[in-house]
């Protein structure tokens, strides 16, 4: 009688390795950006003649739109007010960091809490260090507080999106969604700045200096994320299955397997 054969050898779930992140081209991405809204900040600030009519040709164009057409002002400011607010951005973080503490993975919930707040902190900084004024109309059509430079709208959905845009990139999602997010993200990007513009309570450059901060800082956070993704271990196995390695998954045909030991 043939002793029965031994069972498959049980191994722990090896952890998910931390992802690569291409680091020469982040930071070479975030000096870049955080350079060209240095240029901007300084022509700003200088009150640089043909920068600042660049600016009002614009906002003059677009706030006689505004003014001439309700419906489509009124559906401007929905999306500016609502959709798109920095509040609402800093809520869908949120959301996001505390569905990353419920599955264990607090430092990367950290690292997109700690971010957002340095985002905030920078836009509330340059905001009063510029003290730029915002455009004043005799008919406005909507309000906004405290200085114009730079966007904090703009910078905000930047800073959102870009780092769910990295954390979708880094999981295993299917291509589908991460490009119906990226599309979104894209959207929600450039809508937000025209809204600002169209609504009459940005200057162009305030928006395209929120760009540029935004993408900075998610360049930033994209080169510490290493630091926070710790290896997650895996999924735990059921009582008495087997884990899946390669010995396993690959087994010998029953006709050369040994019997016995």
């Amino acid at each position: 009688m043939r002793p029965p054969p031994r069972p498959a050898a049980r191994r722990p779930a090896r952890p998910t390795p931390r992802p690569p992140v291409p680091r020469r081209g982040w930071a070479v991405a975030a000096a870049a950006w955080g350079a060209l809204f240095a240029v901007l900040l300084v022509l700003v600030a200088a009150e640089w003649g043909p920068l600042l009519s660049v600016d009002r040709d614009i906002a003059s164009g677009l706030h006689r739109s505004a003014v001439a057409h309700d419906d489509w002002t009124r559906t401007n400011r929905v999306f500016s007010d609502w959709v798109w607010d920095p509040w609402t951005m800093r809520a869908l973080l949120a959301a996001v960091a505390g569905w990353l503490l419920w599955r264990g993975r607090w430092p990367v919930a950290l690292w997109l809490a700690a971010t957002a707040a340095i985002g905030t902190a920078l836009q509330q900084g340059f905001k009063a260090a510029v003290g730029r004024e915002r455009p004043r109309w005799p008919d406005p059509v909507d309000s906004a507080h405290y200085a114009a430079f730079p966007s904090g709208h703009a910078l905000t959905a930047t800073l959102a999106c870009g780092l769910l845009l990295w954390l979708l990139a880094v999981h295993p999602v299917r291509r589908l969604w991460r490009g119906l997010a990226a599309a979104t993200a894209a959207v929600s990007v450039l809508g937000v700045g025209f809204t600002r513009v169209y609504l009459g309570v940005h200057w162009a450059t305030d928006v395209l200096a929120g760009w540029l901060a935004g993408l900075a800082l998610t360049a930033v956070a994209i080169l510490l994320y290493p630091y926070a993704a710790d290896p997650a271990p895996g999924p735990a196995p059921k009582a008495g299955a087997p884990v899946p390695d390669r010995a396993t998954e690959h087994p010998t045909p029953r006709a050369d397997r040994p019997h016995g030991a």
